[in-house]
C-alpha cells in the first residue's frame, strides 16, 4: 500500500522552512517506510501557490522546494476509476462521522 500526500501536508512543511528530506522523515516517523506520492490534483493546488508569491524570492523558494519534491516523488494522473474510488472512500466515511477530505488550500499569498 501507498500513501497520496496531500498538498496541504506539502504547503505546511514549506512553510516552516523544512527541506524535503525532512518532511519525507517524519511522514516515515508517522506513517511507517511506504511509498508516499503526489496526485496531479495536489500538484496543481502547489503550483498555484508557487505562482501566487508575492516576491521573487519567494518563488524561488516555492520553485525549489517543489522540484526537489518532484525528484523524489511519483505524481499520480486523477483517473475517472480514481474519482470513483475517492467518492466512494469519502461517502463511507462521513457516513461514519470521518472526514477524509478537507478543504483544500494553496501556498497562498
Amino acid at each position: 500500500m501507498g500513501l497520496i500526500l496531500d498538498s496541504s501536508v506539502i504547503i505546511a512543511a514549506e512553510r516552516r522552512g523544512e527541506t524535503v528530506e525532512r518532511l519525507i522523515e517524519r511522514i516515515i516517523e508517522k506513517t511507517g517506510d511506504q511509498e508516499a506520492a503526489l496526485s496531479s490534483v495536489g500538484l496543481t493546488e502547489i503550483i498555484h501557490g508557487v505562482y501566487r508569491a508575492q516576491t521573487a524570492a519567494q518563488r524561488l523558494r516555492r520553485e525549489s522546494f517543489l522540484n526537489e519534491l518532484l525528484a523524489d516523488l511519483t505524481v499520480y494522473p486523477y483517473t475517472k476509476q480514481a474519482a470513483i474510488l475517492a467518492g466512494q472512500i469519502d461517502g463511507e466515511r462521513q457516513s461514519q462521522g470521518v472526514v477524509v477530505f478537507a478543504p483544500a488550500i494553496s501556498f497562498g499569498a
